[in-house]
């Protein structure tokens, strides 16, 4: 007799954070932390995490299992066959502002819609990975693997993307080092609901980073407009503040929020200036860059506590021009 294959269910992140692009990109199920290094058996789970999630996904989770890349309490994306052994891949190991350095190989398959199961099958809080015991939600899944096309269950794996390399502190503009120094401090201190009962805000991210960056970057504050006409930052290249003087629009959000979800409404007040300008969306912490003339594609990024050698390009393109 046929035993079926275990159904897990993994998060894909919150609608503002979402990582299930990744996952389908590169062919993987991740979660985190990863700042423990890679799972040994014999390892307390508090190492990793309290629950032993990392634990559950490194030793529990077999080939062969399924996967239901999960949104929210009772919505599912896409269906995967796990493939191979436990990873441990420091490439991820900032994905949208997340640390998710522990994976397993996955090959993925969308759904032609996200599937709801009109219940909050996955629990009122779900787990970041969890083993799925709802038998609607399994037959779901057995239905799904035993339905053409399954030619996608023995499809090649895409490749995993290059690790970048981290930027090495005497790299660091020497400008803007204190600043990184502090984003460390805070950036972890800014999650300990006992110190920061209440997440700072994103005028106070401004205030404390983003300003400081940009002057630290050869803004003067007669170029840094806060809160004008609606848009958190506006920098202008020249006097007077006008539209054809803007160098680019700076959109901000909390810690948390997300910075790809925000775009949209980033480009809606580029838009609304009426000239094509670039768009910075920022936390104060990480700074994300979209280029105008590529219909505001990613274009840099750089998180201030994990600088990688990309990051220079996000500095060059905040510096104020010549």
């Amino acid at each position: 007799m046929t035993i079926p294959p275990t159904v897990w269910q993994i998060g894909s992140g919150t609608a503002s954070r979402t990582y299930a692009g990744v996952f389908l990109d590169h062919g993987v199920g991740l979660i985190g932390p990863g700042y423990a290094g890679p799972w040994h058996a014999g390892r307390p789970d508090d190492d990793y995490d309290e629950a032993g999630y990392v634990r559950w996904l490194a030793s529990e989770v077999e080939a062969g299992d399924v996967f239901l890349l999960r949104k929210g309490l009772a919505t599912i994306s896409a269906i995967g066959l796990v493939c191979g052994d436990y990873q441990f891949l420091p490439q991820f190991d900032d994905v949208n502002g997340w640390d998710l350095s522990h994976g397993r190989r996955v090959r993925w398959c969308p759904l032609p819609e996200d599937h709801d199961f009109g219940d909050s099958v996955f629990g009122a809080i779900p787990r970041r990975i969890s083993r799925v015991r709802t038998e609607a939600v399994i037959d779901y899944a057995q239905r799904f693997l035993n339905s053409p096309p399954t030619d996608w269950q023995t499809a090649p794996l895409p490749p995993l993307p290059a690790q970048q390399p981290p930027l090495q502190d005497n790299e660091i503009p020497e400008s803007i080092r204190d600043l990184v120094l502090q984003a460390r401090d805070l950036d972890s201190l800014m999650w300990d609901t006992r110190q920061f009962p209440v997440r700072p805000s994103e005028a106070e991210l401004i205030a404390h980073f983003t300003v400081p960056l940009l002057r630290a970057l050869g803004w003067l504050p007669e170029h840094i407009a806060i809160g004008m006409d609606y848009r958190d930052v506006t920098l202008f290249r020249t006097l007077p503040r006008v539209p054809e003087n803007c160098h680019l629009v700076i959109e901000a959000k909390r810690p948390g929020e997300g910075l790809e979800g925000a775009r949209p409404q980033g480009v809606g007040y580029v838009q609304a200036l009426g000239v094509p300008r670039d768009l910075v969306v920022t936390d104060g912490i990480r700074y994300r860059f979209y280029d105008c003339q590529k219909d505001f594609a990613p274009a840099a990024y750089a998180n201030l506590p994990n600088l990688k050698a990309s990051a220079l390009s996000l500095f060059a393109r905040l510096k104020r021009p010549s």
